[in-house]
């Protein structure tokens, strides 16, 4: 249960500000179609995190127990820092012609790759050893970030200071990179 929460809570707050969140903006300003959009983040995001899971999991196991830990660290740390760093909505266009639903299935999937959610998804998923649940969890986070969104916007992006929002993500990145450092993995 620990890793569902700890990975739904981290994506959650690290995703606000993102790039797939200012993507499900304008998603949902050009299409006006909130279900399709929000079920093409779903499984966009299912798709793209089992795999990342799985890349961090098969990491954990070649790498093994203790160098791993401090690569964990390191990777949490960076992602910190990392989260202090706005993203922009640069060079992100809806798939010419097709609807809300396949759109979206294609954008969130191919704006994830690389992104800071995914590279979490790998390192939690190699620090809890636990495909399903890390996956679930990282999900809903996603889910939880972006489906208000999807449904209101305007209204939350003039009212969310997304500097503080930022700050705590990476202030819960850092403290899951010290437990990392500090707690040896089995």
């Amino acid at each position: 249960m620990e890793a569902f929460l700890t990975s739904s809570l981290l994506v959650a707050v690290a995703e606000i500000g993102d790039k797939t969140q200012l993507l499900a903006l304008l998603l949902a300003t050009r299409f006006r179609k909130p279900v399709p959009i929000v079920l093409g983040i779903l499984c966009a995001t299912l798709a793209n995190h089992a795999l990342a899971a799985w890349a961090g999991a098969e990491v954990a196991r070649w790498i093994g127990p203790e160098w791993m830990r401090w690569i964990l660290s390191a990777t949490f740390v960076a992602m910190a820092a990392w989260c202090l760093i706005p993203d922009k909505a640069d060079g992100l266009r809806a798939t010419a012609g097709a609807g809300a639903f396949v759109t979206t299935l294609v954008s969130f999937f191919l704006v994830e790759i690389g992104d800071k959610t995914q590279i979490a998804t790998v390192a939690l998923a190699a620090r809890f050893q636990s495909l399903a649940l890390v996956t679930a969890g990282t999900t809903l986070g996603l889910m939880l970030a972006n489906v208000p969104v999807v449904f209101f916007g305007d209204a939350i992006a003039r009212r969310v200071p997304l500097k503080v929002v930022r700050a705590i993500a990476a202030l819960l990145f850092v403290a899951l990179g010290i437990a990392a450092a500090l707690t040896p993995l089995s």
